[in-house]
């Protein structure tokens, strides 16, 4: 892992007070850099920063925003130059479960969903890969799902925006790589986080099998690994690795839309 020691060098993470942003944070700090932590929550970032100055002995900035707002990335952005913080590490993970694009009839929820999962991650692309193209360094990842590598019914929402990611994140890499920026996208299971607590899914977590959960740990070691080798799709997880080409496979969808299809009428 590449560690400038430069003190204005940073990696910047959204949704770092909690779940996979928090342990983004504690790795990347382990690893000896400098840190972003991006968040609505102030007290959590103010929390994790202590801890992680305390442990690792590295400079760890906060910035409260909301990316839920469309001039988020330009007040991120705004907070970046104004300090003088170099960013060589993008990790975009700030996400919500979301509503249901046909049975949640407020269309202002709906955008909503779409600026924090699409909008805001083209953003802060957009804003912070030209700097580390232009200084030869850069890594950003990009937290998708493995419901972005196959459909489903229900929802329309959560799995279609997780696509983007990845679709963003392979086109990214191939136009930024020969200029030593490698951009990943993540895809993990189910992961053991705050996420489903969140999101009032406890009921289905605690219903699953045992052995299709990884820790958190895992998944962020995966992805730091993967992005360092320059994969643009990291798939987290040994079983779901071994599931993804199946995900992939024409016959997967062939069954999906064998299954969607109405029944006879007797």
């Amino acid at each position: 892992m590449n560690n400038t020691n430069q003190r204005d060098d940073c990696a910047l993470i959204t949704g770092a007070s909690a779940g996979l942003g928090a342990e983004f944070a504690r790795q990347l700090a382990a690893a000896g850099h400098n840190l972003i932590l991006v968040a609505r929550r102030e007290d959590r970032l103010s929390a994790i920063a202590g801890e992680l100055r305390a442990a690792y002995g590295v400079d760890c900035h906060s910035i409260v925003a909301d990316l839920n707002e469309p001039d988020a990335g330009a007040q991120i952005s705004s907070a970046c130059v104004s300090a003088g913080w170099q960013v060589s590490w993008l990790i975009n993970n700030a996400g919500v479960a979301g509503p249901d694009l046909l049975k949640d009839r407020d269309w202002a929820a709906q955008q909503t969903f779409f600026q924090l999962m699409m909008l805001s991650v083209a953003d802060l692309c957009h804003r912070m890969i030209p700097g580390m193209a232009e200084r030869g360094y850069g890594r950003v990842i990009n937290v998708a799902s493995v419901a972005a590598r196959v459909p489903r019914s229900g929802g329309c929402n959560y799995g279609p925006a997780k696509a983007y990611l990845v679709a963003l994140s392979e086109e990214l890499n191939l136009t930024v790589a020969a200029q030593g920026v490698h951009v990943s996208a993540l895809c993990p299971g189910f992961t053991h986080t705050d996420f489903h607590e969140t999101a009032g899914l406890m009921d289905m977590k605690n219903n699953m099998a045992k052995w299709l959960w990884y820790n958190a740990d895992v998944v962020v070691r995966d992805a730091i690994k993967g992005v360092e080798a320059g994969k643009p799709v990291v798939v987290s997880g040994r079983l779901y690795r071994w599931l993804d080409p199946i995900f992939q496979s024409v016959w997967t969808r062939r069954l999906l839309r064998i299954k969607a299809r109405p029944e006879e009428p007797a």
